[in-house]
């Protein structure tokens, strides 16, 4: 890599941790402010490890751009003007142009659906086996981001941006629900659950109702989680490393296991699971209609009776293992030089 320009990719999804599913449930709301925090937390640890130039986009709330404004930072700071749709389509286009200006090594500041908006761009440019994500949680149901300190984050991506993390155990390609719809032959993808509901709309941003879900596809069932992933972590856990899937199927009540499940932050719902069986990655599994099919908790697609075919592949970006890594640097003596004469008790 030339020494001189060591880019780094911040993020930034203004909107997340403010949706009206909050509303309905016990969680806190994440303002500007906050998240001007994180990016400034960030900057300065990727600053710290090598990074010369920090990009962002400029948003309505001018998050980013006036986060690193007056920091002082030596790292360059490049802030692209690009066209806001207030949707989906602006992390998706942002990413585009982050990959255009040399970024491979981006951090995300958003929850599940601004990931799966990161990884959808990344796949229509077939960036995702070069690109390392390091994504930190603001959104709602947050499985796939992680609770980190943002400054550890930032020192890890800017050790990864400069070439200084040089083992491959250190982050893995995540899993992606790939999604075909077989009556308008429209394809879609999600980072960890597909849930099919009945009796529901295109568009609606409540949180589900438990007696609406009718079967689950999780590419992480994790019972210390919120939202769809421990309805099936509570009865056959999967995580982020398991070369495999969770099918749930929901039951009517009656000789199916009934049990509480946290489907919002802090509020609670009785669920009904009739099975759950896990299915080998590359493994089409069928979701047929009528319903709505929602993905990382967007509903998005309408079935019809012909469905859609879901699979679950390994060919996400690379999501890098931030405790793992900084103790890894530590061993090899990146940061600080081993002393001299130095013995462990």
């Amino acid at each position: 890599m030339n020494a001189a320009f060591v880019p780094l990719a911040i993020c930034v999804n203004p909107m997340s941790g403010r949706d009206v599913r909050r509303l309905a449930a016990r969680a806190s709301n994440m303002t500007h402010e906050t998240k001007r925090d994180i990016v400034a937390r960030v900057a300065a640890g990727a600053e710290a490890m090598g990074v010369t130039d920090i990009f962002v986009t400029r948003e309505p709330f001018r998050i980013a751009s006036l986060a690193l404004q007056h920091m002082g930072l030596r790292a360059r700071v490049h802030v692209l003007e690009l066209p806001i749709h207030n949707s989906a389509l602006d992390t998706e286009q942002a990413v585009a142009a982050f990959l255009e200006a040399g970024c491979s090594t981006l951090v995300s500041i958003g929850g599940d659906g601004t990931n799966r908006a990161i990884v959808r761009a990344l796949h229509a440019a077939q960036r995702c086996a070069d690109v390392h994500l390091v994504p930190l949680s603001t959104g709602t149901n947050n499985v796939f981001p992680v609770l980190e300190e943002p400054t550890v984050a930032g020192m890890v991506a800017g050790l990864q941006a400069s070439g200084q993390v040089r083992n491959p155990q250190l982050s893995q390609r995540c899993k992606v629900l790939h999604v075909h719809e077989a009556a308008h032959d429209q394809r879609d993808l999600g980072l960890i659950d597909a849930v099919l509901l009945r009796d529901d709309f295109i568009g609606n941003l409540l949180p589900f109702a438990a007696e609406k879900i009718r079967r689950l596809l999780l590419t992480r069932a994790e019972p210390n989680a919120v939202g769809m992933s421990p309805i099936g972590g509570m009865i056959d856990v999967v995580d982020a490393a398991d070369d495999a899937a969770l099918l749930v199927e929901m039951g009517s009540g009656s000789g199916d296991a009934q049990f509480l499940a946290p489907l919002a932050p802090g509020a609670f719902q009785t669920v009904s699971v009739h099975d759950a069986s896990r299915i080998p990655l590359d493994t089409p599994v069928i979701f047929r209609g009528p319903g709505i099919l929602a993905l990382d908790g967007d509903r998005e697609v309408r079935l019809s009776a012909r469905g859609a075919s879901i699979t679950v592949q390994r060919d996400g970006p690379w999501v890098l293992d931030i405790a793992a890594t900084m103790r890894w640097v530590v061993g090899q003596g990146i940061i600080a030089p081993s002393l001299a004469g130095h013995h462990s008790l």
